[in-house]
């Protein structure tokens, strides 16, 4: 089953989605059109872990090697972004790029987790597209705040799918559209760190919570955008998550970068 998070009718409500993704249905059996709806990301609260360099071939691209244990960080809620909005690409950012990437769903409280139960503490996966802007990079291994924990710099969703309905989530194909041309394609099984060993790493030293994060890294295939481009990045079974770029003046942000009173 999906479920989504949506704005209608001046409030916030769960939903389920139809096959086709066209329909959503509210709790009391009302049914709403894509349409006439704000996607929301499908989780709210929680930690979010995000992981550097967890695909060989994306650190090769950035001339790194893969790391020898994993390379977490944090980031704030303020940074997700539901389906179809819109996140800011300042004028400055002649190198952002977009990260398609599998996000983890945590379902119940997670202590010491070993390996070979990890899926058991999985309620289900979405898409998010983690943007970085690679002029505000300080650290490859450690990325700092102004690239990661930007207010919607993260699109999230457009819906959590259960983990049952994802037989083998580290055999899935990651693709990245910029309007409408393919410019990435991965796939999940050529992660350094598979999902199983994340959650066993992460909560060997603290408790993991229901609807905290991990988004799990992204393959190589880096393309610089622009103001105006419209991104799409996909997972087979998962969903297609789209975001568009706009520039500092659609922000409302003159050329000096701080926001118009």
């Amino acid at each position: 089953m999906r479920h989504a998070r949506i704005a209608w009718s001046g409030a916030i409500h769960n939903a389920t989605v139809s096959d086709d993704g066209q329909t959503l249905i509210l709790a009391d059996g009302r049914q709403v059109a894509e349409t006439d709806i704000v996607w929301l990301p499908p989780v709210e609260g929680g930690t979010i872990f995000a992981l550097g360099l967890n695909y060989a071939d994306h650190a090769a691209e950035l001339a790194f090697k893969a790391p020898d244990e994993p390379l977490v960080f944090l980031k704030g809620p303020n940074s997700l972004l539901g389906h179809k909005g819109t996140t800011r690409r300042p004028a400055d950012a002649n190198q952002m790029h977009y990260e398609c990437e599998l996000a983890v769903i945590i379902g119940r409280p997670a202590r010491n987790v070993a390996r070979a139960e990890a899926y058991d503490y999985v309620a289900g996966y979405t898409v998010a597209n983690d943007y970085a802007i690679r002029e505000y990079l300080e650290n490859y291994y450690r990325p700092n705040l102004r690239v990661k924990n930007r207010d919607g710099c993260t699109p999230l969703g457009p819906w959590i799918v259960d983990c049952d309905d994802v037989p083998d989530p580290m055999a899935l194909t990651l693709r990245t559209l910029v309007n409408g041309r393919e410019v990435q394609k991965g796939t999940t099984a050529d992660m350094v760190f598979d999902i199983p060993t994340l959650i066993e790493y992460l909560s060997s030293f603290m408790t993991l919570h229901p609807g905290d994060l991990i988004l799990t890294g992204t393959p190589h295939g880096v393309v610089y955008l622009n103001p105006g481009d419209v991104i799409t990045t996909e997972i087979d079974g998962i969903g297609a998550l789209t975001n568009i770029l706009a520039d500092d003046q659609t922000f409302n942000i003159p050329a000096n970068g701080s926001p118009v009173p």
